[in-house]
Formats: C-alpha cells, structure tokens, sequence
C-alpha cells in the first residue's frame, strides 16, 4: 500500500470540502422555491464562502474553476427564477460575478504570499547551509590552529631542551674518559646537576602550561594575598638588597579567586621585578579595589619592556633572560585568563615595567584553556 503524503491529503480534503459546499448551495438554491426572496438572498450571499476558501487555499486559479462550477451548477436556478423573479436571477448574477471576482483577488494576493513565503524558505534552507559549512570551515581552522600551536610549541620545547642536553651530553663526555683532573670532574658534575635540575624544571613549567587544572575559587583577602607573596620573594629581594613596599588598603572587601594560583601568577611577576630592579632599588606592590575588580600592579625600576615585547613576553618560550624558560609569564597570563581576568605589560612612570593584573570581584566563568572544561 502506497502512503499518501500528509500534505497532500490535506489538499484532496480541502478541495473536497470546497466541491462539496459549492454542489451543497446550488442544491439549496434549486430547492427553496423562487417566490422565498429572503431565503434566495442569504443563498446567494453564502456563495462567497467556497470562492474565498478555494482562493486562499489553492489560488487565483482554484478560485477561477470554483465560479465556473458553481455558475454551470446554477444555471438552471437561474433559467427558471428568470422567468418568474427576474430581479432575483439578476442579482444572482452579480452577486455571482462579483464573489466570484473576490476570489480570484483572494487567490492572486495568496499565491503572492505564498511564493514570498517559499522564498522566505528557500533563502532560509540558504542560509542554514552557509551557516552550516561556516561552522564546519571555522572548526578546521581551529584545529589546523591548534595542531600549528602544537608545532610551535614542540619546536620551541625541542630548542629549549637543546642546550641543556648539549651540556649534559659535554660534561658526561669528559667524565667518561676518565682523565679529567678532581677538579674538572666536580665542575662536570655540578654542570650535571644543574642542567638536570633546569631540565626538570622547563618539563614542570611545560606541563603546567599545557595542562593546567581548574580554578577552584574561595573568598580571599586580597591584602593578604600580597602580603603572603611578599613574604615568599623576600629572601630572593634581601640578596639582591631590593626592598619591596606594598601598597593596599588592608580593609579592601573579600573576591572570588583560587588563591594558590594567584600566589604563583603574584610571586613570578614580582620574582622577575626583583631580578629586573637594580641594587639598592625598590619594587612596589599595588592593589586598587573596585566595586566589581581588583587591580594588582607591580611595579619595577628596571631597563622595562621594549613596546615590540610587551604582548610576546605572554608567549610560551618567549623570554628576554638568557636563562629563563619562557613559560612563567605564559602560565600567569594563562591564569588569569582562567579567572576572568587580563595581565598585561605597560611602561612605569619612572621608566621600568609595570605588570597590572586586573581580576572580578565575584565569580565568572572559568575555562581551563585547551581543555574545554568550565566552572562556573
């Protein structure tokens, strides 16, 4: 058995009811007899109906075939109310003429309508096929994105891993001949030890980078956030003899952040502050607290950032210090990233650098960047 589209069927239903209502008010018509002109007058006036339904329903062209039934169906009513009412055969004329011609109007405005419509549709189906291979192209750029992040940074580890290998490699070498001095062999295995431990280190800091856990927000006091990193740097600003001032109002109100990770991100912006200040200077440590943010500044008194660095230094493995790894400002830039947040590099007013980190107050979203994860 063959299925009949629902649409299709609701045309045959359609169509049937319009026939059956035309062949319904002709026989009415035939059977009320010609001297009931109020009868005859309600009739003629109900012939509207299935000129206007077969207009809206299947256009000027169903309104065209609905009056010529109707008129071929009624013509015998007419033939005899001419002879005994001529004035109701009349009007039975116009009003047949007249319903007739607004159906067809019905129909010429629903045809127009409804090709707007399947124009409409069509532009729509369009749309959503532009739409559509839009997203699939965006998704390959992404993941052409990613997989040439992935490149990057695996040639910048490889070239990092490079020249500690290159020592290790020398310094095994000569201890393996066996005719190094005893002094030879310490410095050789102090080379050992260093590089293996720096080593260590830049794979530490990688994996930090590249797979970092979520943020697990608690309310925090931000003055006692910097006072607890200041305490951390401050064996590393004695042996330099930099001091460090901190500037912030010890009844600034609680935020919403992990405070672990803000001490890492605080404690390597003001570790390189120190080691970027001269002797004898000074590193400031400032927090602004605004209604919705808070602002950490710290302040050096070093040579500063060149402008062409200052958005490169939050590159993985970019790094100005001959013996950095490149990824402490990458890691910091990447938690604040997870906070909601934004670090930045600007110039100090007494020429040296100013990293600002600006954090909300309350809790936002927080996606650990390449892992797809979020917590709200």
């Amino acid at each position: 058995m063959v299925a009949v589209p629902v649409s299709l069927r609701s045309q045959r239903a359609k169509a049937t009811s319009v026939v059956l209502l035309v062949f319904l008010l002709a026989g009415l018509t035939w059977l009320t007899p010609p001297r009931d002109e109020v009868l005859h007058n309600i009739l003629h006036h109900l012939n509207i109906l299935p000129f206007m339904l077969a207009g809206l329903f299947f256009g000027w062209r169903g309104a065209a075939r609905t009056l010529l039934l109707a008129a071929l169906l009624q013509t015998p009513s007419i033939y005899r109310h001419w002879h005994v009412d001529r004035l109701d055969a009349d009007d039975q004329l116009v009003e047949l003429s007249i319903f007739g011609a607004a159906g067809i109007i019905a129909g010429l405005l629903a045809d127009r309508e409804r090709m707007q419509r399947l124009q409409v549709e069509e532009t729509k189906a369009e749309l959503e096929h532009v739409y559509t291979e839009l997203r699939q192209n965006i998704e390959q750029m992404k993941k052409t994105e990613r997989l040439t992040a992935a490149g990057q940074l695996s040639a910048s580890l490889a070239h990092e891993i490079r020249n500690p290998l290159a020592s290790i490699s020398g310094a095994a070498g000569i201890l393996a001949r066996g005719q190094a001095s005893a002094e030879s062999r310490g410095e050789c295995l102090e080379i050992l030890t260093k590089e293996s431990q720096r080593l260590n280190n830049l794979l530490t800091n990688f994996l930090e980078f590249a797979r970092p856990r979520l943020p697990r927000p608690q309310p925090t006091d931000p003055a006692d956030l910097i006072y607890a990193v200041a305490a951390l740097a401050q064996h590393v600003a004695s042996a330099r003899h930099v001091a460090v001032r901190i500037e912030a109002d010890p009844r600034a109100p609680e935020m919403q952040c992990d405070p672990e990770q803000i001490k890492q991100l605080l404690l390597n912006l003001l570790l390189n502050a120190v080691q970027a200040t001269p002797e004898h200077g000074s590193v400031v440590v400032r927090c602004i607290t605004l209604p919705n943010a808070v602002t950490i500044e710290v302040l050096d008194e070093g040579m500063g950032v060149a402008v062409q660095d200052r958005e490169r230094i939050f590159e993985p493995f970019f790094t100005t210090k001959e013996t950095g790894t490149g990824l402490g400002l990458a890691i910091a830039a990447n938690i604040a990233e997870q906070h909601g947040g934004r670090l930045q590099c600007i110039e100090g007013d007494g020429g040296g650098a100013v990293f600002r980190l600006e954090l909300p107050r309350h809790t936002v979203a927080m996606r650990c960047r390449g892992t797809g994860q979020v917590l709200a």
